[in-house]
Protein backbone atom coordinates (compact mmCIF):
# COMPACT_ATOMS: atom_id res chain seq x y z
CA UNK A 1 0.00 0.00 0.00
CA UNK A 2 1.24 3.15 -0.77
CA UNK A 3 1.94 5.86 1.87
CA UNK A 4 0.48 8.86 0.13
CA UNK A 5 -2.40 7.95 2.73
CA UNK A 6 -0.38 10.71 5.03
CA UNK A 7 -0.08 14.45 4.40
CA UNK A 8 2.58 16.57 5.53
CA UNK A 9 0.64 19.19 6.79
CA UNK A 10 2.17 22.47 7.40
CA UNK A 11 0.72 25.26 9.72
CA UNK A 12 -2.15 26.30 7.15
CA UNK A 13 -3.51 23.02 6.06
CA UNK A 14 -3.24 20.94 9.47
CA UNK A 15 -6.21 20.47 11.19
CA UNK A 16 -7.20 23.11 13.43
CA UNK A 17 -6.00 21.56 16.88
CA UNK A 18 -2.31 21.12 15.65
CA UNK A 19 -1.75 24.17 14.07
CA UNK A 20 -0.35 26.22 16.94
CA UNK A 21 1.97 22.52 17.84
CA UNK A 22 3.18 23.17 13.89
CA UNK A 23 3.60 26.42 14.59
CA UNK A 24 5.61 26.76 17.77
CA UNK A 25 7.60 23.63 15.66
CA UNK A 26 8.39 26.02 12.98
CA UNK A 27 9.68 28.71 15.03
CA UNK A 28 11.80 26.94 17.22
CA UNK A 29 13.65 24.98 14.52
CA UNK A 30 13.44 27.35 12.04
CA UNK A 31 11.65 25.23 9.95
CA UNK A 32 9.31 22.44 10.40
CA UNK A 33 10.87 18.61 9.53
CA UNK A 34 8.34 16.51 7.43
CA UNK A 35 7.95 14.05 9.90
CA UNK A 36 6.44 16.49 13.01
CA UNK A 37 4.01 17.90 9.59
CA UNK A 38 2.99 13.77 9.27
CA UNK A 39 2.61 13.34 12.35
CA UNK A 40 -0.01 16.32 12.54
CA UNK A 41 -2.95 14.73 10.69
CA UNK A 42 -3.82 13.39 14.21
CA UNK A 43 -3.13 16.44 16.31
CA UNK A 44 -3.31 14.17 19.99
CA UNK A 45 -0.15 12.29 18.33
CA UNK A 46 2.15 15.73 17.15
CA UNK A 47 1.02 17.26 20.79
CA UNK A 48 1.61 14.05 22.95
CA UNK A 49 5.05 13.31 21.19
CA UNK A 50 6.46 16.80 21.52
CA UNK A 51 5.10 16.83 25.16
CA UNK A 52 6.48 13.94 26.04
CA UNK A 53 9.65 14.75 24.84
CA UNK A 54 10.08 17.80 26.86
CA UNK A 55 9.26 15.96 30.12
CA UNK A 56 11.88 13.51 28.58
CA UNK A 57 14.76 16.09 28.68
CA UNK A 58 13.44 17.66 31.97
CA UNK A 59 14.56 14.73 33.56
CA UNK A 60 17.49 12.94 35.05
CA UNK A 61 19.50 12.34 31.76
CA UNK A 62 22.10 14.75 31.01
CA UNK A 63 21.76 15.30 27.44
CA UNK A 64 24.29 12.87 26.11
CA UNK A 65 22.54 10.57 28.07
CA UNK A 66 19.17 11.65 26.52
CA UNK A 67 20.49 11.09 23.52
CA UNK A 68 22.67 7.50 23.72
CA UNK A 69 18.92 6.17 24.75
CA UNK A 70 17.20 7.79 21.42
CA UNK A 71 19.83 6.35 19.43
CA UNK A 72 19.88 3.14 21.08
CA UNK A 73 15.68 3.45 20.50
CA UNK A 74 16.18 4.60 16.68
CA UNK A 75 18.52 1.60 15.63
CA UNK A 76 16.94 -1.14 17.59
CA UNK A 77 13.35 0.55 15.38
CA UNK A 78 15.58 1.27 12.60
CA UNK A 79 14.06 4.75 12.33
CA UNK A 80 16.28 6.31 9.64
CA UNK A 81 15.20 9.71 10.20
CA UNK A 82 15.89 9.62 14.23
CA UNK A 83 19.17 8.47 13.74
CA UNK A 84 20.08 11.26 11.04
CA UNK A 85 17.88 13.95 13.18
CA UNK A 86 19.97 13.11 16.27
CA UNK A 87 22.98 12.55 14.79
CA UNK A 88 24.17 16.87 14.79
CA UNK A 89 22.65 16.94 17.74
CA UNK A 90 24.36 14.25 19.66
CA UNK A 91 27.44 16.05 18.01
CA UNK A 92 26.09 19.38 19.48
CA UNK A 93 25.98 18.22 22.93
CA UNK A 94 29.80 16.93 22.71
CA UNK A 95 29.46 13.46 21.58
CA UNK A 96 32.42 12.52 20.20
CA UNK A 97 33.09 11.17 16.81
CA UNK A 98 33.93 7.66 18.39
CA UNK A 99 30.52 7.76 20.28
CA UNK A 100 28.24 8.31 16.96
CA UNK A 101 30.14 5.71 15.36
CA UNK A 102 29.12 3.27 17.55
CA UNK A 103 26.05 4.13 18.22
CA UNK A 104 25.11 4.12 14.59
CA UNK A 105 26.67 1.35 14.28
CA UNK A 106 24.64 -0.32 17.11
CA UNK A 107 28.06 -1.66 18.67
CA UNK A 108 29.80 -1.27 21.93
CA UNK A 109 30.37 2.31 23.15
CA UNK A 110 33.90 3.65 24.29
CA UNK A 111 32.44 5.18 27.64
CA UNK A 112 31.70 1.90 29.77
CA UNK A 113 28.79 4.06 31.80
CA UNK A 114 27.21 5.19 28.53
CA UNK A 115 27.89 1.70 27.37
CA UNK A 116 25.66 0.29 30.82
CA UNK A 117 22.65 3.10 29.60
CA UNK A 118 22.51 1.62 26.38
CA UNK A 119 22.50 -2.29 27.63
CA UNK A 120 20.02 -1.19 29.75
CA UNK A 121 17.65 0.70 26.99
CA UNK A 122 18.13 -2.74 24.78
CA UNK A 123 16.86 -4.62 28.34
CA UNK A 124 13.59 -2.69 28.47
CA UNK A 125 12.92 -2.92 24.94
CA UNK A 126 13.97 -6.83 24.94
CA UNK A 127 11.83 -7.66 28.06
CA UNK A 128 8.83 -5.14 27.48
CA UNK A 129 9.50 -3.24 30.73
CA UNK A 130 10.50 -6.69 32.48
CA UNK A 131 14.03 -5.75 32.77
CA UNK A 132 16.00 -9.14 34.17
CA UNK A 133 17.66 -8.67 37.79
CA UNK A 134 21.11 -9.59 36.37
CA UNK A 135 20.37 -6.70 34.05
CA UNK A 136 19.04 -3.98 36.26
CA UNK A 137 21.85 -4.83 38.64
CA UNK A 138 24.55 -3.88 36.49
CA UNK A 139 22.85 -0.83 35.70
CA UNK A 140 22.96 0.36 38.83
CA UNK A 141 26.61 -1.12 39.19
CA UNK A 142 27.68 1.20 36.61
CA UNK A 143 26.98 4.38 38.86
CA UNK A 144 23.02 4.55 37.87
CA UNK A 145 20.32 5.26 40.40
CA UNK A 146 16.53 3.75 40.18
CA UNK A 147 15.39 7.18 38.90
CA UNK A 148 17.43 6.68 35.74
CA UNK A 149 15.61 3.48 34.90
CA UNK A 150 12.70 5.06 34.91
CA UNK A 151 13.56 7.62 32.81
CA UNK A 152 14.71 5.22 30.58
CA UNK A 153 11.34 3.69 30.50
CA UNK A 154 9.94 7.38 30.06
CA UNK A 155 12.63 8.12 27.05
CA UNK A 156 11.60 4.33 25.53
CA UNK A 157 7.80 5.35 25.36
CA UNK A 158 8.40 8.55 23.62
CA UNK A 159 10.96 7.50 20.94
CA UNK A 160 8.50 4.32 20.38
CA UNK A 161 5.67 7.10 19.56
CA UNK A 162 8.33 8.99 17.18
CA UNK A 163 10.09 5.88 15.44
CA UNK A 164 6.63 4.06 14.98
CA UNK A 165 4.99 7.17 13.15
CA UNK A 166 8.03 8.01 11.49
CA UNK A 167 8.00 4.25 10.13
CA UNK A 168 4.39 4.14 9.85
CA UNK A 169 4.22 7.63 7.59
CA UNK A 170 7.39 7.04 5.98
CA UNK A 171 8.30 10.22 6.84
CA UNK A 172 10.93 11.52 4.63
CA UNK A 173 14.19 12.56 5.54
CA UNK A 174 14.61 16.91 5.43
CA UNK A 175 16.87 17.66 2.88
CA UNK A 176 18.99 19.67 5.81
CA UNK A 177 19.88 16.04 7.64
CA UNK A 178 20.89 14.11 4.23
CA UNK A 179 24.54 14.40 5.62
CA UNK A 180 23.23 12.19 7.83
CA UNK A 181 21.63 9.68 6.76
CA UNK A 182 21.22 5.94 8.12
CA UNK A 183 20.13 3.05 7.01
CA UNK A 184 19.84 -0.12 9.41
CA UNK A 185 22.87 -2.73 8.70
CA UNK A 186 21.90 -5.69 6.65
Amino acid sequence: MSRQVFTAHTPDTAPAAARPTLEAVRKKLGYLPAAVGLMAESPQLVKGFLTANAVFEAGSLAPVEREVLVFTVATRNECHLCVAMHTPTLEGHGGTPELVEALRAGTELPDARLEALRRFTLAVLDHRGAVPDADLAAFLAAGWQPRHALDVVLGVGTYTISTFANRLTDAPLDPSLAAYAWQPAA
